[in-house]
């Protein structure tokens, strides 16, 4: 394959660090994702992730710069992992990382064309999500809310009212975590949550929610700080809480309900999107709750309903 620039390589360690055209390339993308595209910075990790991998194999093969990629050299790329044995969805995610970052070193004229622009991903089956029966979800909130009664402190109130937000409205951990105090429309019943893209909706939450959420800011105070500014949820020394807590308040919470899944708080979201369909809400209606872009990604969760549907005729029913 041409390239118009030597591999440059550089030893930190026992890791290799790029240098040179890839570096600066990745550096003006990881920019235009964060700044342009405003996604989150789980998601330009993962992308930079990829991208920093195929960057490192293309200078082993020559490539010093991205301009002298070819579409053979992708696919052989996504070759050599398949052989090595990596799962079809890392492949898959690793060609769209692909595609999206030629697409925009085109349009920003570091390459000349789009090496990527017919490069196919494998195709993979879609796996339906585990989720919590409308049971689990009941016993897991009525074990959080005993543990809190039992507990001193205003970190269990916290830890309730974190559960019944997330199970209630079915908002992203990072969502919960950006939410101020300006955010809660106890009137109305509503949170306004700014999701992704910055992208900002209003989001029902039921009374249980509500009322969790009124218990905890009534002791709030007691863990507030001069960090604390107005997040409505806070960390152990007043700041705002980290998503890591958040993950860890649920999954620790979700050990008290030995039959449930360990889903963790995407799990919850699932969950709420899963009853509310069980319980005759409409697609489009859920799909405005969960800020879903399209259509297609929340009818998952009608997969999900139906197979449970199958699932209950088939022990059910004398002639399944």
């Amino acid at each position: 394959m041409a390239h118009a620039h030597k591999p440059i390589l550089a030893p930190v360690g026992d890791e290799v660090e790029l240098t040179g055209p890839w570096a600066d390339a990745l550096r003006r993308f990881s920019a235009h994702l964060a700044l342009e595209r405003h996604d989150s910075p789980h998601t330009v990790r993962a992308y930079l992730s990829d991208l920093h991998e195929f960057a490192l194999f293309a200078c082993r093969c020559g490539i010093g710069s991205p301009q002298g990629v070819t579409l053979a050299g992708l696919r052989r790329w996504l070759g050599e992992q398949q052989a090595s044995g990596a799962a079809t969805a890392t492949i898959a995610r690793r060609a769209g990382a692909a595609r999206v970052f030629f697409r925009w070193s085109t349009r920003e004229s570091i390459t000349a064309s789009d090496p990527a622009q017919t490069l196919r991903s494998p195709k993979i089956g879609r796996r339906l999500p585990e989720t919590l029966t409308q049971e689990d979800a009941r016993e897991l909130l009525d074990a959080a809310t005993a543990k809190a009664a039992e507990s001193e402190g205003p970190l269990g109130v916290r830890d309730v009212a974190i559960l019944e937000v997330l199970y209630g409205s079915g908002i992203r951990v990072s969502e919960l975590c950006g939410l101020d105090l300006g955010d809660v429309d106890e009137q109305r019943g509503l949170l306004r949550v700014l999701g992704k893209g910055d992208k900002q909706r209003s989001v029902p939450l039921g009374q249980p929610g509500l009322r969790a959420l009124a218990r905890w800011r009534s002791v709030r105070p007691q863990l507030c700080a001069p960090a604390s500014g107005m997040a409505v949820f806070l960390g152990a020394r007043g700041s705002r809480i980290d998503p890591r807590v958040v993950r860890r308040v649920v999954h620790e919470s979700l050990r008290g309900v030995p039959q449930a899944p360990d889903v963790g708080p995407h799990g919850l979201r699932h969950a709420m999107a899963t009853h509310l369909l069980e319980g005759g809400a409409d697609l489009r209606s859920v799909q405005e709750m969960l800020g879903h872009a399209s259509l297609a990604t929340t009818q998952i969760y009608t997969h999900v309903s139906d197979e449970r549907l199958r699932a209950a005729y088939r022990q059910a029913h004398p002639r399944a």
